[in-house]
């Protein structure tokens, strides 16, 4: 069973249940359509809470678009009820679809390390459970190779292992509606929670100065 602390518990109930519009879009692989797709790629990354990942890579230049959702799991179209209280095996993760041209994939991966917690194999700051876990999803060999190099480099600069899985990429399924875009659309609740849940204070506490760009 995969559960939040009873602190995240009582900091997401009353979040979720405000959120209108739900449309489930169960199924989609990628709802990304630019004029300019063919020069665009994606990557997923899996960082505990998918509104705080998504946040933090918005936030970086050549970043076009993010999307909260569910992948490495043994079901399809999954739910958020279902991914957080049973054993799907799928993580919260996002896809994000950037301009090669304006930051590399080694970029991304490297900001991504700095914006976690690589050493905790349980969850990730007040959110426990599998499905809370750190990831990379790659493609290819390039990206396992990127990848690997850069927990190497994580690694090397905590001190400490990094457990943080780089595995091979799955169907992304699209979270909910509500859940897209969710620290812009309700600002002061995504702020609240992001702070009560300790995530920036424990980030800075391993990083320091890397960390920058909250």
């Amino acid at each position: 069973m995969r559960t939040r602390s009873p602190q995240s518990i009582a900091l997401i109930a009353g979040l979720a249940s405000m959120a209108i519009g739900f449309v489930s879009s169960a199924g989609a692989q990628d709802q990304v359509t630019t004029p300019d797709a063919k020069r665009l790629s994606t990557a997923v990354f899996a960082g505990g809470c998918f509104w705080c990942v998504e946040s933090d890579f918005d936030k970086v230049d050549g970043v076009v678009s993010t999307i909260s959702g569910y992948t490495g799991g043994r079901i399809d179209n999954p739910t958020y009820k279902q991914v957080s209280h049973e054993d799907t095996g799928h993580y919260e993760a996002v896809k994000v679809t950037y301009d090669p041209d304006k930051v590399s994939y080694e970029e991304l991966v490297h900001y991504y390390f700095r914006h976690v917690d690589p050493t905790d194999a349980d969850g990730q700051f007040c959110d426990r459970g599998e499905s809370y876990r750190t990831a990379v999803f790659v493609s290819g060999d390039t990206e396992r190779d990127i990848a690997e190099a850069e927990a190497a480099d994580a690694a090397e600069a905590l001190g400490q292992p990094v457990v943080t899985s780089i595995a091979d990429a799955a169907t992304f399924w699209p979270a909910e509606t509500y859940h897209q875009d969710y620290y812009k659309k309700n600002p002061l609740k995504y702020r609240y929670y992001r702070s009560a849940c300790g995530r920036d204070a424990r980030v800075k506490s391993l990083w320091g100065a890397e960390a920058a760009g909250h």
